[in-house]
């Protein structure tokens, strides 16, 4: 994986019986390969998802388009913005994500407010035709009337029209019936804007408005019932934003679980995060990866720290024990006594960038032990990230030099079972063992031509 900095390489330790020489002879090849990666990326990620401004937002509707990630799903890479053309999968078959622009004829440009506002939050098109729920109108039906107006006018007046058909949705005759969503929006969904609740400050409500609307954090973070509809839409049940399978990634638990939440996490680490797409604990990776390259980078200082105070005032969902820091597997993995499957492969392969001690190089690559995306009892994420590796990550226009690498190639089923087993139980980790079937699984269900894993935002 991608080597560390000079800084991190100069702070590691002795490792066993190395000698002092040898050990800064390595330490010069990592550095020069991290830097060689680096310049490779640099070029690499030139293209964005689409030709969208990546400069601060400067109107209220822009900045609120910003905070809803509105260019993710309705824009192609190498496409212009806002112009759908999404392929997504749904339990139904794939759809399409559709023109937002202000083209009259194939967009949005013959909307008035009240169509628009009916389509955003009721999820009902100007023609009355219903919405898939793979627009989040149950979590955009929180949004206030000012809010609403403010995304109309950028939407009207901002964004260039872009005359581009919208593509067909692939879905079985017999199922491409929209009336029975009707009945689902009135079962599933709730209307009203948010309501400020008296229990808690302004910081605390305009976090929970954030990630319940604008944000639609519950989308991805919310397991879903036999329905597909998500089991909680607000902070009321305990179920909502507590983790759940999404598209080969398990989107994690964002409540005070200490072993698989945010629990171990402080506000100032949560806010870093949606700054950076990273922190001394975690990187960004699959969905997630999205959301940092258009949305909260852009956010004001007030916003993301009322995200991360709202998201810290949400309590655990089970009792869990920290994580006790067991120093064995260092000592087996730097003397060269480490015997269990997947040893080898991690020290060759693994331990440049997450160290001996699976501590990792902060804030650029994340530590093993302890993070809770290991810890957790699905091991999708992990299994995907060593597959398919992870995509650029591109912080206002910045691409991020250390990026996971995929494996897919190099390693059989199997391999890769036992490595993520290892670190799966390294450095006081406890978690499930993984089974060659699972990786199996996993790698006919994403992409096996490139390193571009599948995001199919409804599966």
């Amino acid at each position: 994986m991608v080597a560390e900095s000079a800084s991190t390489a100069a702070r590691r330790p002795s490792q066993g019986l190395r000698t002092q020489r040898a050990q800064e002879k390595e330490d010069v090849t990592r550095i020069s390969r991290g830097v060689c990666c680096g310049l490779l990326l640099l070029f690499a990620v030139s293209t964005s998802r689409a030709d969208e401004n990546v400069s601060t937002p400067g109107s209220p509707g822009e900045y609120l388009a910003r905070a809803a990630d509105c260019v993710a799903c309705h824009s192609v890479p190498g496409g212009k913005a806002f112009a759908g053309s999404l392929k997504m999968g749904s339990p139904l078959g794939n759809i399409y994500s559709t023109n937002i622009t202000p083209d009259p004829d194939t967009g949005i440009g013959n909307y008035s407010l009240g169509d628009f506002d009916r389509a955003l939050r009721r999820g009902v098109a100007k023609d009355g035709h219903r919405l898939y729920p793979a627009m989040p109108y149950p979590s955009y039906a929180k949004l206030t009337d000012a809010d609403v107006a403010a995304l109309y006018d950028f939407f009207m007046k901002q964004v260039p029209p872009v005359h581009q058909e919208n593509l067909k949705n692939e879905i079985p005759w017999l199922l491409s019936f929209r009336w029975p969503l009707a009945i689902w929006s009135l079962v599933f969904t709730t209307s009203g804007s948010y309501v400020v609740k008296s229990g808690h400050d302004a910081e605390w409500n305009r976090g929970a408005y954030l990630v319940q609307g604008l944000g639609h954090c519950g989308a991805c973070h919310t397991p879903r019932g036999f329905a597909w509809q998500e089991k909680a839409l607000d902070d009321s049940s305990a179920v909502y934003l507590s983790g759940t399978l999404l598209d080969a990634w398990y989107a994690p638990d964002l409540r005070g679980d200490v072993r698989t939440g945010l629990g171990g996490w402080s506000k100032e680490d949560l806010a870093d995060f949606l700054k950076n797409g990273h922190n001394q604990a975690e990187t960004a990776f699959g969905s997630m990866i999205d959301v940092v390259n258009n949305s909260t980078p852009y956010l004001s200082d007030n916003d993301i720290n009322a995200i991360a105070a709202y998201l810290k005032s949400l309590p655990a969902t089970s009792a869990q024990q920290p994580i006790a820091y067991d120093n064995a597997t260092t000592a087996a993995l730097r003397s060269g006594h480490a015997t269990q499957p997947g040893a080898a492969i991690y020290t060759g392969t693994c331990a440049n960038c997450h160290g001996f001690d699976g501590k990792g190089f902060g804030p650029y690559t994340p530590a093993l032990a302890g993070n809770p995306t290991v810890l957790d009892n699905d091991a999708s994420s992990l299994i995907n990230l060593l597959l398919n590796g992870s995509n650029p990550l591109i912080v206002k226009g910045n691409p991020d030099p250390y990026r996971m690498p995929q494996f897919r190639q190099q390693y059989s089923d199997q391999e890769i079972a036992d490595v993520v087993t290892f670190i799966r139980n390294g450095w006081g980790n406890q978690a499930p063992t993984v089974a060659a079937l699972e990786v199996a699984n996993l790698r006919k269900t994403t992409d096996p031509a490139s390193d571009q894993v599948i995001i199919l935002k409804m599966r």
